[in-house]
């Protein structure tokens, strides 16, 4: 990678990170008066804010968070290569800054989500294949057992087996997207460390509709 390239690549990064940063979440507790950090499980993520504010809020919050992973990877890239610059880092560096500006936003002293849905976003365009496995795994744990958070953790597990398998079974993805794939994925489970815990000690809640006191969180 040249040093024009790189920069290039550091911009796209901090750029995605800015706009994954926005909390979302945050701002529609806002709009209805909480704080809702101090409610449910206490994420900003769209688990709790559906849990907390209901459907009609934590649908568009979990649309809004998947786009601001979407977006700055396909315009990173575009905007890459219309600079000469062609390889998957642009990309890369979209999703990392994306998931990562949702995680550890700046706004709220870098404490944010669990980047499930900014991830999906940013996958949409980098891994939509492997994607859909982790999706499908992720129904699968959820409707098996009820828990948001067993099944991330099982999408976060099915993700980078699905991208290697490809890659060694087809060629594709890159190895740069396998990897980091990897990374993503050992980042969601990280994230959920307090879940895991939870699960271990049989104190995890699961999903109700109408219950606005849950444990898990995206």
């Amino acid at each position: 990678m040249t040093a024009s390239d790189l920069q290039v690549t550091a911009t796209v990064l901090v750029a995605a990170y800015a706009v994954g940063a926005t909390p979302f979440g945050y701002l529609a507790g806002k709009l209805k008066g909480i704080d809702i950090r101090e409610h449910g499980s206490g994420n900003i993520g769209a688990t709790n804010v559906i849990r907390v504010l209901g459907k009609g809020i934590g649908i568009p919050v979990f649309v809004v968070d998947m786009l601001k992973g979407l977006v700055p990877v396909v315009v990173g890239a575009k905007w890459a290569e219309a600079r000469g610059v062609v390889s998957d880092w642009p990309a890369i560096a979209g999703a990392a800054g994306a998931v990562l500006g949702h995680n550890f936003t700046f706004w709220l002293g870098f404490r944010g989500g669990k980047g499930i849905a900014t991830s999906a976003g940013a996958l949409m365009a980098l891994l939509p294949v492997p994607l859909l496995v982790a999706l499908g795994a992720w129904l699968a744990v959820f409707f098996g057992t009820r828990y948001v958070a067993l099944a991330s953790i099982a999408s976060a597990v099915a993700l980078p087996a699905a991208a290697v398998g490809m890659r060694v079974g087809w060629g594709k993805p890159s190895w740069a997207l396998c990897g980091f794939a990897v990374l993503l994925g050992a980042l969601a489970i990280w994230r959920h460390r307090s879940n895991i815990r939870r699960l271990r000690d049989g104190t995890e809640n699961r999903f109700e509709r109408k219950r606005g006191t849950g444990k898990e969180g995206k």
